[in-house]
This record gives structure tokens, C-alpha cells and sequence, in this order.
């Protein structure tokens, strides 16, 4: 989405946020984490999934956030019941101890001062790319 708010726009018509809480069994992070961006592309490579990211607690070591953007609430609930969903969800299963999800329309986003200067790229570059693999999606130089 961008700056802007979706005031006034139908909800079935704004993009849908998915927010996950994962714990995971203690000692099996670093497998959760491998795992996660191995099949990830059965979520993000659906045509109406806008993106994720997966968020460590700094607080909590076994306890993750995953955040997923769809293009709207009906094609999330749409992937839901495919057969891809549920096999990602089969291969994450053994790894959580417990979970919860949150959902919710978009309705503003506001940049940050840094997201259009020199800082944006190489913050962004650490982001997107997963431990020694290269970035799944380029980010150009600010």
C-alpha cells in the first residue's frame, strides 16, 4: 500500500494483513527459520500474496512473527484452503510448540524519514537477504 489511508474504502477492497505468532520449540530455531524461508515460496509465489516477513522476538528467542500481505481478505481466505496452504502448514507444524494469528485491513501507511534516503538500500539489503544467501528480490541504491 501507499501513503495514503484507506478511509472511506470498502474493506473487502483494501489489502488484508496476516500476523502470526509462532513459538517455537525451544533449541529448534535455527531449524524453524530454514525451514520457513525454504517454503516460503508456497505462500509468497500465490498471485495474490503481497509479500511476508519473518521477525524474531528480541525478547523472546523461541518466539516469532510472521507477516503476510494479500492484495485482499477474499483471495487470503481463498489461499487458505488450498492444498498448498495446508501442506506449508504440515512442514511448519512439528517445529511449534503454539500459535495464534491476527488479521486486519490496511488502512495507512506513513514512510519513515530514512525510507527514501542512502539508508533505505543497505537496511533493506540486510533485510532481504537470509543468512550468507543472496536477496530473493533486489533492492535498488537509494
Amino acid at each position: 500500500m501507499t501513503e495514503g489511508t484507506g478511509a472511506g474504502t470498502p474493506a473487502a477492497d483494501l489489502p488484508f494483513r496476516v500476523m502470526l505468532t509462532m513459538h517455537v520449540h525451544p533449541g529448534r530455531e535455527e531449524e524453524f527459520e530454514q525451514t520457513w524461508l525454504r517454503i516460503g515460496d508456497g505462500v509468497t509465489g500465490h498471485p495474490a500474496n503481497l509479500g511476508q516477513w519473518l521477525v524474531r522476538s528480541a525478547d523472546e528467542p523461541s518466539t516469532y512473527y510472521i507477516v503476510s500481505d494479500w492484495v485482499n481478505e477474499r483471495l487470503f481466505r481463498e489461499f487458505e484452503a488450498t492444498p498448498g496452504h495446508l501442506e506449508h502448514r504440515k512442514i511448519l507444524h512439528p517445529l511449534r510448540a503454539r500459535g495464534s494469528m491476527a488479521t486486519g485491513a490496511l488502512l495507512a501507511f506513513l514512510p519513515g524519514a530514512a525510507s527514501a534516503g542512502p539508508a533505505a538500500a543497505p537496511a533493506m539489503a540486510a533485510i532481504m537477504t537470509p543468512s550468507a544467501e543472496p536477496a530473493r528480490t533486489p533492492v535498488a541504491a537509494g
